[in-house]
């Protein structure tokens, strides 16, 4: 089988959740005996050199790659207001892309074209138009779900009534387009019951994201059991504002009642608020060159969210090195870990800040939770599993009459 796979960026290294579900699969596909292609563009925001990854990531047949500078620009975020265009959408619409989808559509005849993410919705009119092939959307998030929530939680200010106006653009956007793609993907049984509410109608399943377990068991650095980490890219704001409200609300409970304990912060594009921290025994680290290494230093991890959607990668990362982690209820959104056995759920200040405490006292109890956790992994995100069952799934469309090419 032949699959195009777009994304919006360039899908290495991985130091975010896209990245990690975008990579892992198409290396599985691979190994399951498939060709896949990936045309990506490479973003002001996500800036990588791809000439020194592709040795890195030579499992794809060919990689192509058009720039895009989708920075926010003042004016022409001005001049949307006057328009129903959703923002969010259009800093990724860029006729360089088109042009090479173009090129490549007709150098080759594809039998999937694999969206990673509804921002490459404006092309699926040029795939039509050029291709035979089924059009999967591979849905990471509901994506106006995610402004919906930062919305809600944002104080009464013009920030909101903007952030209101965008996230009303987008979900427009998301619904309008909703029927367009032959075949939908989701993350988790949770966002697919809710596409359908909203009115998808055609064909459909959800495929968790995957993690190739070995490459985390694997992992064994120098622990530091005095303390316990948060990890995550701070350019995204459910991370930042989670993390806000964990440094304003959560540590300093935790702190006044163990002193000694040290709170680790890592994240890429780490904001000057968070990085002139002096807090006592907060230490913050930036951008690590190795994620996984640092997660494999802490046994603990915590997840504070209380935006977002679809499923939390670092979450799947913490377990898989058999780390315990306290996180929220949309934390674990997507997850179908038992509070408690698998993990520890915690919406409140002081609920969030005795777990960790709790936990923090009591090793042996602390490492249950984790080891359990890892267990629940492997069972149910395995990533040659997942991209199993997906590329099967890709199979029997393809046998049937209604996509014969």
């Amino acid at each position: 089988m032949k699959i195009l796979q777009l994304c919006k960026k360039f899908p290495y290294p991985l130091k975010d959740g896209e990245s990690i579900a975008v990579t892992y699969l198409s290396k599985a596909m691979v190994d399951l005996g498939n060709e896949v292609t990936l045309l990506s563009m490479n973003t002001t925001k996500h800036y990588a050199d791809v000439d020194a990854l592709k040795d890195e990531i030579n499992h794809y047949k060919n990689i192509y790659v058009t720039d895009l500078d989708n920075s926010v620009n003042p004016i022409d975020a001005f001049v949307n207001l006057f328009t129903k265009e959703s923002y969010h959408v259009s800093r990724f619409v860029s006729k360089a892309f088109e042009t090479k989808l173009i090129e490549v559509l007709q150098s080759e005849d594809f039998d999937v074209v694999q969206l990673e993410t509804l921002y490459l919705t404006p092309y699926i009119d040029t795939i039509k138009k050029y291709s035979k092939a089924i059009i999967a959307m591979r849905a990471h998030n509901i994506e106006f779900e995610i402004w919906e929530r930062i919305t809600e939680n944002s104080g009464v200010s013009p920030k909101k009534w903007y952030l209101n106006l965008l996230t009303k653009k987008l979900k427009n956007y998301e619904l309008t387009h909703l029927n367009d793609y032959d075949y939908l993907i989701t993350v988790s049984d949770r966002d697919l019951k809710k596409f359908k509410h909203l009115g998808y109608k055609n064909g459909a399943m959800s495929s968790p994201i995957g993690l190739k377990i070995s490459d985390y068991e694997s992992i064994n650095p120098k622990s530091d059991d005095s303390g316990f980490c948060f990890i995550g890219a701070l350019d995204w704001m459910p991370n930042l504002e989670g993390l806000d409200w964990f440094l304003q609300n959560v540590w300093p409970i935790v702190h006044e009642k163990n002193p000694s304990i040290k709170f680790h912060i890592a994240g890429r594009h780490t904001p000057p608020q968070i990085k002139n921290l002096r807090n006592k025994n907060v230490v913050v680290h930036g951008e690590v060159p190795n994620a996984r290494l640092f997660i494999g230093r802490f046994p603990l991890m915590v997840v504070p969210l209380f935006s977002g959607s679809g499923m939390r990668v670092k979450i799947l990362e913490g377990m898989a090195m058999s780390k315990a982690i306290v996180t929220t209820k949309i934390g674990l959104e997507g997850i179908n870990a038992e509070n408690g056995k698998h993990i520890v759920i915690a919406d409140e200040a002081k609920q969030f800040a005795n777990e960790i405490l709790r936990l923090m006292s009591d090793s042996a109890q602390m490492k249950e939770l984790g080891l359990k956790g890892q267990e629940f992994v492997k069972t149910k995100y395995d990533n040659d599993s997942n991209a199993r069952k997906l590329i099967n799934k890709y199979e029997a469309l393809l046998s049937s009459p209604a996509y014969a090419k």
